[in-house]
């Protein structure tokens, strides 16, 4: 009996030969007219009529893998035939499996992709907050509309829990078919330089794509920044003239991101020319008045970075067609994205607790400027701050340097170390330290503690600041995932304050 896909929006029975539509294959061994139930990566669910695709991750090669499932599977996609075949099996071997899989995944679910307006967000920083913004704004105008993000997935108003920033292309074009049947029009979707680089979007019709901007991450799986900022410009390079690409002129990688791409070139700054220009003419925190492109308007939001960000929305849904009188009156009303600068106030000492994603230097610098900005009665700031485990460790004391010398005090904490001893991470954010700021630092490896006593170091009216991991509701310590959520503990220790 059939097995209902992993990913299917119900049972879909597909031909083969149909399914390689445009897929460019070296080779088929065995029938292509075969019927197809789903797909699958992972060769412990592989069933009848499936197809598996035996994709060279970083960590495991499918390859492996085929023996044990080519007697079950009605088909394999390969780059390397195995020595023995089995006659029951189609096997279709091509050059790259991960680009294969993207063609074969719209195909399979009806190339779901080309029946919405589909726009990208890709950066190192701002790309949840844009993607969440958008589809906040098309909501609001009344859209029915989709969302794929770092935080979360979101099909109208039904929740999908994330687990990926960009999920692989099969779970992708499973949640666009998912939306295209519960009437979506529009889907806005966070594109990380790891699911460019592996094909995890390939194949998709994307309609716009926008550049936030380009600074220190990730060279633990890039190695150098040319190999990342090549993973992000990729994005651009394969739209199709009939698309759009948004790029921030105030970023130095702004046209080179560009450069190549056959999409219409467009540019929104706060402080250079561009065809979506901006300006902060006032802020506070409870929020920002706007210019943009001549036209004012109050926000919630507040930070030059969401400045940027919603300079980011505007020109992206006047370039997908909307009249701009009702896009700036439905921004008025955006809230951003979890975990990202949410503050919260303690009842009697009216101490100011914001939590913030900011997981790289540029982000945790943006944050702190924007905090000293604001903090116009020179009330004391105090950051509470980690650096993750098994990441680049380039990082960590570029943060502890930046948290010490734009805080009046800063509490270096675990993050999420991973396999990794938290101590030696924070010896490490420690080499980064100055002579003259080392006396404002503690070292607190409980997070939970450093919160707490961050709280006990306030005074009325000041600041604190947990920055690192934002939406994250766990703490992953020698790979076991405990309930661990900043917003909770900053209010359980406000608690505690008034007792």
């Amino acid at each position: 009996m059939f097995a209902r896909a992993k990913y299917n929006i119900g049972i879909i029975l597909r031909k083969l030969v149909d399914i390689l539509k445009a897929v460019k294959f070296k080779e088929i061994v065995g029938d292509s007219n075969k019927n197809i139930l789903d797909l699958t990566l992972d060769s412990r669910d592989v069933r009848e009529a499936s197809i598996f695709v035996a994709i060279k991750g970083s960590q495991t090669d499918g390859h492996a893998y085929v023996s044990e499932v080519d007697g079950v599977a009605a088909a394999v996609i390969c780059e390397v035939l195995p020595e023995s075949m089995k006659a029951s099996c189609t096997y279709v071997l091509v050059e790259d499996s991960s680009k294969s899989l993207g063609l074969i995944a719209s195909n399979f679910y009806g190339n779901p992709s080309a029946q919405l307006k589909l726009v990208a967000v890709t950066g190192t920083n701002g790309k949840t907050s844009v993607a969440t913004m958008l589809f906040q704004l098309f909501k609001q105008m009344g859209y029915q509309c989709g969302l794929l993000s770092t935080v979360e997935n979101r099909i109208g108003n039904q929740l999908i829990p994330s687990t990926h920033t960009t999920p692989h292309a099969i779970a992708v074009n499973s949640l666009l078919a998912r939306m295209v049947e519960n009437g979506c029009s529009h889907c806005f979707m966070e594109a990380s330089s790891h699911a460019i680089d592996q094909n995890r979007i390939h194949g998709l019709d994307i309609d716009g794509a926008i550049f936030t901007n380009l600074t220190h991450d990730h060279l633990d799986y890039h190695k150098t920044f040319k190999e990342y900022l090549k993973a992000k410009k990729s994005l651009f390079d394969g739209l199709s003239k009939n698309a759009f690409a948004l790029s921030n002129a105030d970023d130095k990688n702004a046209k080179v991101m560009l450069q190549n791409t056959a999409a219409k070139k467009l540019y929104y700054a706060l402080t250079g020319n561009a065809e979506f220009s901006g300006r902060v003419i006032e802020s506070d925190f409870n929020g920002m008045m706007l210019n943009m492109n001549g036209q004012e308007l109050h926000v919630k939001l507040i930070g030059s970075f969401n400045a940027y960000n919603l300079l980011a929305v505007y020109g992206a849904a006047l370039l997908l067609g909307e009249d701009e009188t009702e896009v700036l009156v439905a921004m008025s009303t955006i809230e951003g994205a979890e975990g990202r600068f949410e503050y919260m106030l303690s009842s009697q000492e009216r101490i100011v607790g914001i939590v913030d994603y900011a997981h790289t230097p540029d982000a945790l610098k943006k944050v702190l400027e924007t905090i000293n900005q604001l903090n116009t009665q020179r009330n004391q700031l105090i950051t509470v701050v980690g650096c993750g485990g098994d990441r680049d460790k380039s990082k960590r004391p570029l943060m502890a340097a930046i948290a010490a010398r734009l805080s009046s005090k800063a509490i270096y904490t675990s993050d999420n170390p991973r396999s990794e001893d938290p101590n030696i991470i924070l010896d490490e954010m420690q080499d980064g330290v100055g002579v003259l700021d080392k006396k404002k630092v503690l070292v607190i490896e409980n997070r939970k503690q450093a919160i707490k006593t961050a709280c006990m170091m306030a005074n009325t009216e000041d600041i604190i600041l947990v920055a690192g991991k934002g939406h994250e509701s766990y703490q992953d310590v020698k790979g076991v995932k405990s309930h661990f959520d900043d917003k909770e503990e900053l209010e359980a220790a406000f608690k505690q304050l008034n007792k």
